[in-house]
């Protein structure tokens, strides 16, 4: 087995761990359609490090893909356009040396179906409902059986479905470190009752395991496991130890989770259409799940029969699609033989178009799908996912619809998919933003690539201005996906600079070199700099940054975006002066600095015994 590339993969790895790294090093994968979701999904699936990604696609690349695909570049749309998984192809490979990239253009049919007998998950993006039906009752069948994904996103409305096969184990559900503590007390009692030392909040959930050691009366416990039922926050449930095989308990002990794989049945897509299970992404809108699903499926239906898309804001197109999503809910007693009519008319409006940012989140979510798929690490979707961007449609809506000249302008090049969702005006206002962002980046190249997307300042009024004082380095590779190994030991900044232009010539960008900090106030970004900007950016790795950077937007009342990750793990925040809290309003919980369970370990300093 082929040793992990430490230089490379050395954050990655450790969130997920050799085990899994290996599964992924042995995973071929095959991804169909190359638009602004597909090429999400490509980009981050090749730079986790599968064994190889076969890319594919039938249809050629148009100006409007330039909108979505931040592969594609204009000389792939002249002359008829070129493939768009081949147009793709050399900028996708160039990722990750350590994966084979391929593409293909072979028509997914009955006949062709067993090309997908090489690969041990399959991906279908924007495909025909009956193709992805087709695909997914042939993956099942298989021995063993090739997990299946499909998505898309229509508009500002984006779906994901999984189908894992009927029994899919999950060796790590949440890759948390086992939870473990000092055992206070034990009942001997049915069932017996465990209190942590002192009080002490136990951090378990009913249904875990735990794994009993030192202690001391009740010694049957040690070694043994059992299942947990929580009675309160330090207090569980364990079995009965009423019997006269258990001592009483006199003292000390250890429990620790104990943590086992978990068996996971998924059912077909073509059961799920009648059935649905949801994950509810969005406790706002607990009910649009359901009623995106049947809209969703009118618009299938929609688009076969009509051979198109319903027309931008067309009023028509949309009275037709809620006639068809109310014929098609009586088939769920949820919604009460009706649909919500304003959702489906949002849909109709918007179908024909692509919110960006929309394809980068769905992208992340189905790539870390096909990753759990090959690794059977963390808890997979279950199965159907719907997520939507409505707040960005104007409101009030119009009554009736409008015609696609009032409301977006489309002039047939890049900008059209985007003037669908949000309309000109906010267009042009994103053209002129300026916006400052500090960091550049494995968030800092996710951010520039959703601006050059959305056509960020791009006139002349507007500007991104970003600054990073760091060098790449070779483990940046894995996440910064802006650049390349021949950018080793350059400046990140000015090379994602370089990078994102390429990507959207269009943008106006000024990299910057230098630390945000009391250092730099006066010479570089003095509080005249903040009163030029419209939107200020954190991309940043420590919290003295983050604080300081809050610090400068609230005396200058700038809003600031503020997000983070660690491991698996990822934060938020949206700051609006006069409206919300600041970053610096609130500190993290404390942690503990010495865990409990070193004190009867060695100790090796003298905050082991205290």
């Amino acid at each position: 087995m082929a040793e992990i590339d430490d230089s490379l993969y050395s954050r990655q790895r450790y969130v997920l761990g050799d085990s899994a790294m290996h599964r992924l090093a042995r995973c071929n994968v095959f991804i169909s359609g190359m638009d602004g979701l597909g090429v999400e999904v490509a980009k981050n699936v090749i730079l986790a490090g599968v064994r190889s990604v076969t890319v594919h696609d039938t249809r050629v690349a148009g100006a409007e893909d330039l909108g979505t695909n931040f592969f594609l570049r204009q000389q792939d749309t002249v002359d008829g356009g070129k493939n768009r998984a081949e147009a793709s192809l050399p900028h996708l490979a160039e990722l990750n040396p350590y994966v084979d990239v391929k593409a293909s253009s072979t028509a997914l049919t009955v006949d062709s179906l067993p090309l997908l007998n090489a690969f041990q998950c399959v991906v279908l993006v924007d495909a025909p409902l009956a193709l992805s039906v087709l695909v997914d009752s042939y993956c099942r069948n298989q021995s063993p059986p090739i997990m299946f994904i499909c998505g898309s996103v229509r508009g500002v409305f984006g779906s994901i479905f999984c189908d894992l096969s009927d029994t899919f184990e999950v060796a790590d559900y949440n890759d948390e470190e086992p939870v473990e503590g000092f055992v206070g007390g034990v009942t001997k009692a049915n069932p017996g009752v465990v209190s942590c030392l002192e009080n002490q909040l136990h951090g378990l959930e009913s249904g875990m395991w735990v794994q009993f050691a030192e202690v001391n009366g009740m010694t049957q416990l040690n070694g043994n496991r059992y299942q947990v039922k929580v009675q309160s926050g330090s207090q569980f449930q364990i079995s009965d130890t009423s019997g006269e095989e258990f001592a009483p308990f006199q003292h000390g002990g250890i429990y620790r989770q104990v943590k086992l794989p978990v068996t996971v049945s998924f059912q077909s897509l073509d059961t799920q259409l009648q059935n649905p299970d949801f994950t509810i992404p969005d406790f706002g809108k607990p009910e649009a799940s359901l009623c995106t699903h049947v809209a969703l499926l009118a618009l299938d239906k929609f688009k076969e029969e009509k051979g198109t898309l319903p027309k931008p804001w067309s009023g028509e197109d949309a009275n037709q699609l809620v006639e068809y999503a109310n014929s098609l809910a009586s088939s769920y007693p949820a919604l009460k033989d009706s649909v919500d009519e304003d959702l489906v008319r949002d849909l109709s409006f918007t179908s024909s178009g692509c919110f960006p940012p929309l394809c980068a989140a769905l992208g992340g979510i189905m790539a870390q799908e096909v990753l759990t798929s090959a690794s059977g690490k963390f808890t997979p979707l279950k199965q159907s996912l719907y997520l939507d961007a409505r707040e960005l449609l104007p409101s009030p809506r119009p009554s009736q619809g409008c015609s696609a000249t009032s409301f977006c302008t489309l002039c047939g090049d890049r900008y059209d998919t985007l003037k669908i969702c949000l309309g000109d005006e906010v267009v042009k206002k994103l053209a002129d933003l300026r916006l400052f962002m500090v960091g550049c980046g494995a968030i800092g190249c996710e951010m520039l690539k959703n601006y050059a997307m959305l056509g960020v300042a791009r006139s002349s009024q507007g500007l991104i201005t970003i600054t990073d004082n760091d060098l790449i380095e070779k483990s940046n590779l894995n996440r910064q996906f802006l650049f390349r190994p021949h950018h080793i030991q350059k400046a990140k900044s000015t090379t994602a600079a370089s990078a994102v232009n390429e990507i959207n010539p269009d943008l106006r960008i000024d990299s910057h070199q230098q630390k945000v900090c009391p250092q730099t106030e006066k010479a570089c970004f003095p509080d005249e700099f903040f009163q030029r900007q419209d939107l200020c950016v954190n991309a940043l790795d420590n919290v003295e940054a983050r604080r300081y950077m809050d610090s400068r937007c609230v005396s200058n009342s700038k809003a600031l975006l503020e997000s983070g990750t660690l491991g698996a793990k990822g934060h938020i925040q949206v700051i609006v002066p006069h409206l919300t809290e600041s970053y610096s309003s609130q500190d993290d919980p404390p942690s503990k600095d010495v865990p409990y369970c070193t004190l009867k370990s060695f100790p090796a300093s003298i905050e082991h015994t205290i």
